[in-house]
């Protein structure tokens, strides 16, 4: 592995993306720590110190996609995630827009005006979102951010007027545009997904933080009501790496389905029989469902607490409260949201049809299922039930911080990197990164991050009577451990311990 880590600045091409990536990256986070002209970060960092531990609200969870640019008062303080609603938004539109359609099928000239027409919406959202975000922090930050006084931390506003809203709502605003550039540019001359590494840096700038939160808990002098010995250390360890290693076999699994090429004469050619296999992955939409599902629910959640904030009306907070961590109907929705995404995904970039008439025209065909119809059926059907085992498994592990958190009592801000969103997205972007360097070292004849092992198994084809047995397996396992953290969550939001 380290050896393929050399290699990839022994390649000028891949070097040159991977400088530009860690540049762009560079000015993402400095733009994370310049406050807003008029704005003063510090009463807010200190009401942060103060707090004993993170309540995984709102503010937590959107401060943790923003990379602490909401906290410090940033000019990237809306973050990317503007956009990304902005692109959840047209999507949506595009299944039920009949224009928005056609362009969705026009290929790289309808990707284009799709896109500019994303852009102008995440600006018509940044101005909504960052005039509610400065009203709320002038009128009411104590509605914003809960148990903050003014009396004892200071203002946050230093400056007043109409001016004052208007520049900062075109700072916020330029800001999150600023991204969506990085982003691209990311993607188009770098190396990963732009707008995904921007989330990701933003997730994990918070680690270092953490993990010094971590190691106060195992001290008695910082006043921490449990105090955690060595055991403690080990199994949140031993959790934390096993966590990690699920979600990366769960991303990498495949449920081979096997294929048989026939034997045919193409011009004066001859091309033998073979054997092959089709992959679908159990977790085809990756970390996708979790980014939109997350997404959505934040978008009510800003509005209903920033114009509860702005305003004072206790209408919108309760609304904000009634969508946050630790209710009820968060929990319901959020699993809910996560498994409608990921079949909305699948039936976006899977297309059965188009496969069955590929492997019919090149003379392949599923071992007891018949070319055509029959085989695009049997494909949609192996893809609802793989689907199905990759939404209960990214909804158990998103809910994992919030059962660490409520039940033992572990600081929001560690429990986020044992499971949860941050830690979906922040594995399935290095995944993804790690694959397109790879990519680029096999292309180049470097070994990859990961060497080729040889493995003995049995020529024949598994046959497709056996291959539901594993799947029930699957099924059974995701759904005890879904099962027990909902029952975890149950009990804990029964005693009160929950918002």
């Amino acid at each position: 592995m380290f050896s393929a880590f050399l290699n990839c600045f022994k390649i000028t091409d891949l070097r040159n993306r991977i400088v530009i990536t860690l540049a762009l990256l560079f000015v993402a986070r400095l733009g994370a720590s310049i406050p807003l002209p008029g704005l003063d970060p510090l009463p807010l960092t200190n009401f942060m110190i103060s707090k004993t531990s993170s309540s995984g609200g709102i503010m937590d969870l959107y401060n943790m996609f923003t990379g602490g640019a909401l906290l410090k008062g940033a000019v990237f303080g809306l973050g990317i995630m503007p956009y990304i609603s902005a692109s959840i938004i047209m999507q949506l539109l595009g299944a039920i827009n009949p224009a928005l359609a056609r362009l969705q099928h026009e290929g790289e000239v309808g990707r284009q005006k799709i896109a500019q027409y994303t852009r102008y919406l995440t600006v018509i959202v940044c101005l909504i979102q960052g005039w509610l975000l400065v009203m709320a922090l002038a009128n009411y930050p104590d509605k914003l951010f809960y148990g903050f006084n003014a009396n004892e931390y200071g203002n946050i506003i230093t400056r007043s007027g109409v001016s004052f809203f208007i520049t900062s709502t075109i700072f916020l605003t330029t800001g999150t545009l600023i991204l969506v550039w990085i982003g691209e540019q990311i993607s188009q001359v770098g190396i990963g997904n732009g707008i995904s590494l921007l989330i990701a840096a933003g997730i994990l700038s918070s680690m270092p933080s953490a993990i010094i939160q971590a190691i106060k808990m195992f001290k008695v002098s910082t006043g921490i009501p449990q105090v955690l010995g060595l055991w403690h250390v080990i199994l949140m360890v031993t959790l934390l790496i096993s966590v990690v290693a699920l979600m990366i076999s769960v991303t990498q699994a495949d449920r081979k389905i096997p294929v048989q090429y026939v034997s045919r004469i193409v011009g004066r050619k001859m091309y033998a029989g073979q054997s092959s296999y089709l992959p679908l992955k159990i977790n085809y939409s990756g970390v996708m469902p979790v980014i939109f599902a997350s997404a959505i629910l934040l978008f009510p959640q800003q509005i209903f607490a920033y114009v509860g904030a702005a305003t004072g009306i206790r209408f919108f907070q309760k609304a904000s409260m009634v969508l946050s961590h630790g209710s009820t109907v968060y929990y319901f929705l959020y699993g809910l949201l996560i498994l409608c995404f990921s079949y909305f995904w699948v039936s976006i970039m899977f297309r059965p049809v188009q496969i069955a008439d590929d492997l019919k025209k090149n003379g392949g065909y599923i071992p007891g299922i018949k070319p055509g119809d029959s085989t695009a059926t049997f494909l949609d059907f192996v893809m609802t039930r793989l689907t199905l085992a990759g939404a209960v498994f990214l909804t158990a592990i998103a809910l994992l911080p919030d059962l660490l958190f409520f039940s033992f009592g572990i600081p929001y801000s560690i429990a986020l990197f044992f499971g949860g969103t941050g830690t979906l997205i922040s594995v399935g972007v290095v995944l993804d990164t790690m694959k397109q360097i790879e990519g680029h070292l096999l292309q180049k004849n470097y070994d990859g991050f990961l060497k080729k092992i040889k493995i003995r198994t049995n020529s024949k084809v598994e046959s497709l009577s056996n291959a539901p047995k594993i799947h029930k397996t699957i099924y059974i396992a995701m759904a005890v451990l879904l099962g027990i953290i909902i029952a975890w969550l149950a009990v804990c939001y029964g005693k009160g311990h929950c918002k």
